[in-house]
């Protein structure tokens, strides 16, 4: 008679799927996750790609990984370890071996442990765990390759094509562990292989073997129950950042009344919102592909102004090229949406690994005083909202608009409620026919009150104009290089996006009301940041956080808000330009700093203790 298999429940557990870029992990996790989602958990996941295009076989630097943490309560991080690991050969082992809890569960291909892997990954010794000192680890050894290669005999596959199930093997063996039902995973297969049935029925049939493989070994590991979490109800589905930024300008356009265009060139890590919204044909969405990123901002200011609402997407190294057509966008005053999906630099860097040092670049990496929104998102499912506001704000007040997003948002996802377009507020553009004024309408003629100009869309009968990158005198809208008048524009433009404050929301803080620390973050930090608010005060500490979104202008009580408290910590993946920005906006504002600067996301344990520490000083 079988041992009954033990059972341990949990509110929350990590799981990380490690291997070659070839390995699958990403479809894996993928898969797994939305798994989870249907069950009813709240999920966060963080996919970790490999820098380099195509890395050795084997070898440390070619490990590409999926993490996911799930849970029945609210989901903030990625997780910092892991519970389970799936080590598919012994790179991904060492890789990964900083990276897991006490007793973890280490799921291994052991055809892939040979010698000359072992050699591959660099291990000096016939034991790598005892090497990599996981010693005291669950290990699940299985001759996975060998197992796939023998249960799709039947199926005419050669070796190449029968391997490449192998990770639809371990994520059957996963789905045991964690009690996930089959049936839906076998559905998402048959949709992602529907143009290749036979291709389908095999990673099918490797699923189930994988499932079954585990009920055999069932007395060898602990199994893991995750209850299902209560949430509100509506329509949910996993989405990532770069898809829900897409979705955000398209439902911005709706409301607007608008076409979307985008124009853009393809960059790591934006390149999805590229693609996502080429697809978007049946939403009536234009998009370019152009030959570098110049043409792309630039075939984006032609449509803002011919009418639309405009777009392009692009990374650090790209807002670099684009400063100078940025800068065309600001003085004509078009509405024009720059969504800068934040990587490691500086130049090249770390193209597939996430930062946030492209603040200070957003806020002034222009010629000339050139004031533009900036916004950030929070989270992946933030990336909706973020892309809408940045939409109704460029449309309502002619300006260009810089959406921060960063790697690690826009490729890690969440489950997404698909939200109410009805509870979203409308978008009124400032056409001309709002133009009251008795005195002869002319292309900068502005809203007194806004300062916002009025939008003569070409074609529009007796409002011919003529716009560009020279200088403008503020009443007869001609060239002008008048010294008080050029004074007066610059004062206009900018007093144009300060005014914006009024629009916005306020800067809210979670947390102890009299906290003795508050905590300030911005962007894609921001779930980091509030675990570590929650974990420092189950330990009894007073604190709070306050994550900005809005960053240019600034919401109109932050100045009240950061002076209540006598702590105040700005974390950011940076040097602290955050903290010096703030500074330079909030008179007698000193904060502490905390940066790191990895290319990965914050560690909530570390955060912590850091902390603690500024708290005790």
């Amino acid at each position: 008679m079988a041992e009954k298999t033990k059972v341990t429940t949990l509110d929350q557990v990590v799981i990380r799927f490690s291997g070659d870029s070839g390995d699958g992990m990403q479809l894996t996790g993928t898969i797994f996750s939305n798994l989870s989602a249907i069950f009813g958990n709240d999920i966060s996941t963080f996919p970790d790609y490999p820098a380099e295009v195509r890395a050795p076989q084997g070898s440390l630097s070619g490990i590409s990984g999926f993490q996911v943490h799930l849970g029945s309560k609210k989901i903030y991080t990625p997780g910092d370890k892991a519970d389970v690991l799936v080590a598919m050969n012994p790179a991904a082992l060492k890789v990964n071996a900083t990276r897991l809890k006490p007793n973890a569960i280490i799921i291994i291909d052991t055809d892939s442990f040979q010698a000359k892997d072992l050699e591959k990954a660099q291990f000096t010794t016939d034991d790598p765990f005892k090497e990599a000192g996981l010693d005291n680890r669950q290990i699940v050894a299985a001759p996975i390759s060998t197992m796939v290669r023998d249960g799709l005999v039947d199926f005419g596959l050669d070796n190449k094509s029968a391997l490449r199930c192998k990770n639809m093997f371990t994520l059957g063996l996963v789905c045991w562990l964690f009690d996930r039902p089959l049936e839906n995973a076998m559905h998402m297969l048959q949709n992602k292989f529907a143009k290749k049935p036979a291709i389908a029925q095999a990673n099918i049939k490797a699923l189930t073997d994988g499932y079954n493989y585990g009920n055999n070994i069932q007395a060898s590991v602990s199994t893991y129950r995750i209850e299902s979490t209560r949430i509100p109800p509506g329509y949910y589905t996993e989405i990532n950042g770069n898809t829900a930024t897409a979705y955000g300008l398209i439902a911005a356009a709706e409301k607007a009344g608008l076409k979307l265009f985008l124009g853009s060139y393809p960059i790591t890590p934006a390149t999805d919102i590229l693609q996502e919204l080429a697809k978007r044909k049946d939403l009536g969405v234009i998009t370019v592909q152009a030959e570098d990123e110049i043409a792309g901002i630039c075939t984006a200011i032609g449509a803002a102004f011919a009418g639309c609402l405009a777009a392009t997407s692009t990374s650090g190294p790209g807002l670099a090229l684009k400063s100078e057509a940025i800068g065309l966008a600001v003085i004509a005053e078009l509405p024009l949406v720059i969504v800068d999906v934040q990587r490691g630099g500086p130049s090249t860097g770390m193209p597939t690994k996430s930062e946030q040092t492209d603040l200070m670049q957003a806020l002034y990496g222009r010629n000339g005083e050139s004031p533009v929104v900036v916004l950030a998102a929070a989270t992946p499912t933030d990336c909706f909202d973020a892309a809408f506001w940045a939409g109704k704000l460029a449309v309502e007040h002619m300006t260009p608009v810089i959406l921060l997003t960063d790697g690690f948002i826009a490729n890690g996802a969440a489950a997404w409620r698909i939200p109410d377009p009805e509870k979203y507020p409308a978008i009124r553009p400032n056409y001309v026919s709002n133009y009251s004024d008795d005195a002869p309408w002319k292309a900068y003629r502005r809203d007194e009150k806004s300062l916002v100009r009025y939008w003569a869309v070409p074609g529009t009968e007796g409002f011919a104009h003529r716009i560009g990158g020279l200088e403008k005198d503020y009443d007869t809208s001609a060239i002008s290089t008048d010294a008080n008048n050029h004074q007066k524009m610059v004062a206009t433009r900018q007093a144009k996006i300060d005014r914006i404050a009024d629009h916005i929301p306020e800067l809210e803080v979670a947390g102890d009301e009299n906290a003795d620390l508050l905590i300030v973050g911005w962007g894609g930090t921001y779930g980091h940041l509030y675990e570590t608010m929650e974990i420092m005060q189950q330990q009894g500490k007073k604190v709070a956080v306050a994550g900005f979104r809005f960053i240019s202008p600034l919401p109109k009580n932050t100045a009240d808000v950061l002076r209540k408290y006598k702590k105040v910590v700005v974390a950011e993946q940076n040097n602290g330009q955050f903290a010096d920005y703030l500074r330079s906006k909030v008179d007698g504002f000193h904060p502490c700093k905390f940066g790191r600067i990895k290319g990965q996301p914050f560690v909530v344990s570390r955060l912590v203790e850091e902390f603690t520490k500024i708290m005790e000083a």
